[in-house]
Protein backbone atom coordinates (compact mmCIF):
# COMPACT_ATOMS: atom_id res chain seq x y z
CA UNK A 1 0.00 0.00 0.00
CA UNK A 2 0.82 3.50 -0.80
CA UNK A 3 0.31 6.60 1.25
CA UNK A 4 0.91 9.83 -0.52
CA UNK A 5 1.02 13.22 1.26
CA UNK A 6 0.29 16.28 -0.50
CA UNK A 7 0.98 19.47 1.53
CA UNK A 8 -1.07 22.49 1.21
CA UNK A 9 -0.31 25.26 -1.60
CA UNK A 10 1.79 28.44 -0.06
CA UNK A 11 -0.49 29.21 2.93
CA UNK A 12 -1.98 32.56 4.21
CA UNK A 13 -2.04 31.55 7.64
CA UNK A 14 -3.69 34.63 8.90
CA UNK A 15 -6.96 33.76 7.29
CA UNK A 16 -6.71 29.37 6.74
CA UNK A 17 -6.59 29.70 2.66
CA UNK A 18 -3.78 30.02 0.14
CA UNK A 19 -2.01 33.22 -1.26
CA UNK A 20 -2.64 33.80 -5.28
CA UNK A 21 0.89 31.74 -5.18
CA UNK A 22 -0.13 29.03 -3.38
CA UNK A 23 -3.76 28.93 -5.79
CA UNK A 24 -1.23 28.79 -8.45
CA UNK A 25 0.87 26.11 -7.03
CA UNK A 26 -2.30 23.95 -6.54
CA UNK A 27 -3.68 24.45 -10.47
CA UNK A 28 -0.27 22.87 -11.26
CA UNK A 29 -0.42 20.25 -9.00
CA UNK A 30 -3.61 19.33 -10.80
CA UNK A 31 -0.96 18.16 -13.51
CA UNK A 32 0.27 15.53 -11.43
CA UNK A 33 -2.92 14.23 -10.17
CA UNK A 34 -4.19 11.66 -12.70
CA UNK A 35 -0.35 10.30 -12.48
CA UNK A 36 -0.50 9.60 -8.62
CA UNK A 37 -3.36 6.07 -9.43
CA UNK A 38 -5.17 6.57 -6.30
CA UNK A 39 -8.33 4.83 -5.65
CA UNK A 40 -8.84 6.97 -2.15
CA UNK A 41 -8.36 10.51 -1.31
CA UNK A 42 -8.80 12.44 1.76
CA UNK A 43 -8.31 16.07 2.94
CA UNK A 44 -7.40 18.17 6.61
CA UNK A 45 -10.34 19.57 7.66
CA UNK A 46 -8.26 22.76 7.12
CA UNK A 47 -9.15 25.81 5.05
CA UNK A 48 -5.56 25.52 3.27
CA UNK A 49 -5.72 22.07 2.91
CA UNK A 50 -9.33 21.71 1.69
CA UNK A 51 -8.79 24.61 -1.12
CA UNK A 52 -5.59 22.72 -2.71
CA UNK A 53 -7.36 19.50 -2.82
CA UNK A 54 -10.50 21.09 -4.42
CA UNK A 55 -8.27 23.27 -7.10
CA UNK A 56 -5.48 20.50 -7.24
CA UNK A 57 -8.88 17.65 -8.24
CA UNK A 58 -11.25 20.36 -10.14
CA UNK A 59 -12.81 18.47 -12.93
CA UNK A 60 -11.93 15.63 -11.74
CA UNK A 61 -14.34 12.28 -10.83
CA UNK A 62 -12.55 12.02 -7.37
CA UNK A 63 -14.49 12.68 -3.86
CA UNK A 64 -12.81 13.94 -0.99
CA UNK A 65 -13.34 12.72 2.18
CA UNK A 66 -12.32 14.99 5.46
CA UNK A 67 -10.37 13.12 8.26
CA UNK A 68 -10.34 15.27 11.11
CA UNK A 69 -6.48 13.72 12.31
CA UNK A 70 -5.36 14.91 8.96
CA UNK A 71 -5.50 18.79 10.62
CA UNK A 72 -1.97 20.44 11.11
CA UNK A 73 0.02 19.29 14.86
CA UNK A 74 0.08 22.85 15.47
CA UNK A 75 -0.03 22.27 19.16
CA UNK A 76 1.61 25.17 21.47
CA UNK A 77 4.47 24.97 23.79
CA UNK A 78 6.79 27.28 25.82
CA UNK A 79 10.34 27.00 24.09
CA UNK A 80 13.31 27.13 25.99
CA UNK A 81 14.10 30.56 24.08
CA UNK A 82 10.96 31.66 24.68
CA UNK A 83 9.12 30.55 28.06
CA UNK A 84 6.83 33.62 28.01
CA UNK A 85 5.33 32.84 24.50
CA UNK A 86 4.08 30.16 22.91
CA UNK A 87 5.04 28.39 19.77
CA UNK A 88 4.20 25.27 17.65
CA UNK A 89 5.55 22.59 18.77
CA UNK A 90 7.83 21.72 15.95
CA UNK A 91 10.04 24.90 15.58
CA UNK A 92 12.81 25.13 18.42
CA UNK A 93 16.14 26.78 17.80
CA UNK A 94 18.46 24.07 16.75
CA UNK A 95 21.14 25.28 19.96
CA UNK A 96 17.96 24.20 21.94
CA UNK A 97 17.17 21.23 21.46
CA UNK A 98 20.25 19.07 19.30
CA UNK A 99 22.55 18.98 22.61
CA UNK A 100 19.27 16.20 23.99
CA UNK A 101 19.94 12.78 23.50
CA UNK A 102 16.01 12.58 24.22
CA UNK A 103 14.91 14.17 21.78
CA UNK A 104 16.14 11.70 18.79
CA UNK A 105 14.69 8.82 20.53
CA UNK A 106 11.83 8.03 19.06
CA UNK A 107 9.69 6.86 22.76
CA UNK A 108 11.01 9.40 25.22
CA UNK A 109 11.09 12.52 23.17
CA UNK A 110 7.62 13.58 24.48
CA UNK A 111 9.08 13.65 27.81
CA UNK A 112 11.48 16.93 27.53
CA UNK A 113 9.86 18.97 30.16
CA UNK A 114 8.91 21.73 27.49
CA UNK A 115 6.31 18.26 25.59
CA UNK A 116 5.42 17.19 28.69
CA UNK A 117 4.02 19.94 30.39
CA UNK A 118 2.25 21.05 27.30
CA UNK A 119 0.81 17.71 27.15
CA UNK A 120 2.34 16.99 23.65
CA UNK A 121 1.59 13.15 24.50
CA UNK A 122 -1.56 12.82 24.58
CA UNK A 123 -1.70 14.91 21.11
CA UNK A 124 0.38 12.75 19.54
CA UNK A 125 -1.40 9.23 20.86
CA UNK A 126 -5.01 11.26 19.32
CA UNK A 127 -2.98 11.14 16.06
CA UNK A 128 -1.18 7.90 16.13
CA UNK A 129 -4.23 6.23 17.03
CA UNK A 130 -6.23 7.76 14.21
CA UNK A 131 -3.54 6.74 12.10
CA UNK A 132 -3.30 2.53 13.47
CA UNK A 133 -7.13 2.66 13.07
CA UNK A 134 -7.45 4.40 9.41
CA UNK A 135 -4.96 1.91 8.48
CA UNK A 136 -6.40 -1.53 10.61
CA UNK A 137 -9.36 -0.14 7.94
CA UNK A 138 -7.30 -0.88 5.25
CA UNK A 139 -5.95 -4.18 6.19
CA UNK A 140 -2.85 -3.38 7.96
CA UNK A 141 -2.26 -3.32 11.75
CA UNK A 142 0.09 -1.84 14.47
CA UNK A 143 2.50 -4.69 16.47
CA UNK A 144 4.73 -3.05 18.31
CA UNK A 145 7.32 -1.61 16.39
CA UNK A 146 6.13 -3.32 12.80
CA UNK A 147 2.87 -3.81 10.98
CA UNK A 148 0.91 -7.27 10.47
CA UNK A 149 -0.57 -7.50 6.96
CA UNK A 150 -4.19 -8.37 7.41
CA UNK A 151 -5.36 -8.17 3.46
CA UNK A 152 -2.06 -7.15 1.92
CA UNK A 153 -2.88 -4.62 -1.09
CA UNK A 154 -1.41 -2.07 -3.48
CA UNK A 155 -3.90 0.57 -2.73
CA UNK A 156 -2.80 4.23 -3.17
CA UNK A 157 -4.47 6.54 -1.16
CA UNK A 158 -3.76 10.45 -1.43
CA UNK A 159 -3.77 12.51 1.90
CA UNK A 160 -3.96 16.15 1.49
CA UNK A 161 -2.20 17.50 5.01
CA UNK A 162 0.68 19.67 6.60
CA UNK A 163 4.16 19.33 6.94
CA UNK A 164 4.18 19.32 10.75
CA UNK A 165 1.28 16.55 10.71
CA UNK A 166 3.06 14.57 8.24
CA UNK A 167 6.33 14.52 9.60
CA UNK A 168 4.43 13.29 12.58
CA UNK A 169 3.17 10.50 10.88
CA UNK A 170 6.28 9.30 9.23
CA UNK A 171 7.90 9.40 12.35
CA UNK A 172 5.29 6.70 14.23
CA UNK A 173 5.33 4.17 10.71
CA UNK A 174 9.31 4.46 10.31
CA UNK A 175 10.50 4.60 14.14
CA UNK A 176 12.26 7.51 14.53
CA UNK A 177 11.66 10.97 16.54
CA UNK A 178 9.63 13.25 15.01
CA UNK A 179 12.21 16.16 15.76
CA UNK A 180 14.30 14.22 13.36
CA UNK A 181 12.08 15.48 10.80
CA UNK A 182 10.85 18.55 11.80
CA UNK A 183 14.53 19.65 11.76
CA UNK A 184 16.21 18.08 9.45
CA UNK A 185 13.12 18.33 6.34
CA UNK A 186 11.13 20.32 4.99
CA UNK A 187 8.12 19.84 2.20
CA UNK A 188 7.90 22.75 0.13
CA UNK A 189 3.90 23.62 -0.64
CA UNK A 190 1.96 20.99 -3.02
CA UNK A 191 5.10 18.55 -2.49
CA UNK A 192 4.39 14.97 -2.55
CA UNK A 193 5.69 12.45 -0.15
CA UNK A 194 5.00 8.61 -0.58
CA UNK A 195 5.66 6.29 1.79
CA UNK A 196 5.05 2.48 0.95
CA UNK A 197 4.54 -1.05 3.02
CA UNK A 198 7.48 -3.56 2.43
CA UNK A 199 6.39 -7.33 3.10
CA UNK A 200 9.60 -9.22 2.55
CA UNK A 201 7.90 -12.16 4.78
CA UNK A 202 4.46 -13.33 5.02
CA UNK A 203 2.45 -10.90 7.08
CA UNK A 204 5.79 -8.48 8.21
CA UNK A 205 5.50 -4.76 7.29
CA UNK A 206 7.63 -2.37 7.57
CA UNK A 207 7.26 1.34 5.69
CA UNK A 208 9.82 3.19 3.78
CA UNK A 209 9.39 6.59 2.13
CA UNK A 210 10.39 6.90 -0.90
CA UNK A 211 9.72 9.95 -1.80
CA UNK A 212 9.92 13.31 0.35
CA UNK A 213 8.58 16.90 -0.59
CA UNK A 214 8.58 16.09 -4.46
CA UNK A 215 8.07 19.79 -6.19
CA UNK A 216 8.84 18.42 -9.84
CA UNK A 217 5.17 19.47 -11.31
CA UNK A 218 6.00 23.05 -10.24
CA UNK A 219 10.00 22.59 -11.93
CA UNK A 220 8.25 21.14 -14.88
CA UNK A 221 6.05 24.53 -15.32
CA UNK A 222 8.99 26.82 -14.26
CA UNK A 223 7.05 28.03 -11.03
CA UNK A 224 9.69 28.30 -7.70
CA UNK A 225 8.83 26.73 -5.07
CA UNK A 226 7.53 28.98 -1.97
CA UNK A 227 9.73 29.32 0.82
CA UNK A 228 7.17 29.01 3.24
CA UNK A 229 8.52 26.48 6.33
CA UNK A 230 11.82 26.89 5.56
CA UNK A 231 14.14 29.64 7.52
CA UNK A 232 17.01 31.90 5.89
CA UNK A 233 20.11 29.94 4.18
CA UNK A 234 22.04 32.47 5.62
CA UNK A 235 21.60 35.24 8.18
CA UNK A 236 22.74 38.21 6.51
CA UNK A 237 19.68 37.05 3.52
CA UNK A 238 16.98 40.22 5.04
CA UNK A 239 14.63 39.24 2.33
CA UNK A 240 14.29 35.52 4.41
CA UNK A 241 12.34 34.24 7.33
CA UNK A 242 14.42 34.12 10.12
Amino acid sequence: MKLIFIRHGDPDYSNDTLTEKGKKEAELLASRIPYLGADEYYVSPLGRASLTAKIATSGMDINLTTLNWLREFDYPVRRPDSPDHYNIAWDWMPADWTPVDALYDAEHWMEHPVFASAGIDKKHEEVTKALDEFLLEHGYKREGRMYRALRPNNDRIVLFSHFGLTALVLSHLIGISPMIIWQGFISAPTSVTTIVTEERRPGEVQWRCTGFGDVSHLYVAGEEPSFSGRFCECFTNENERH
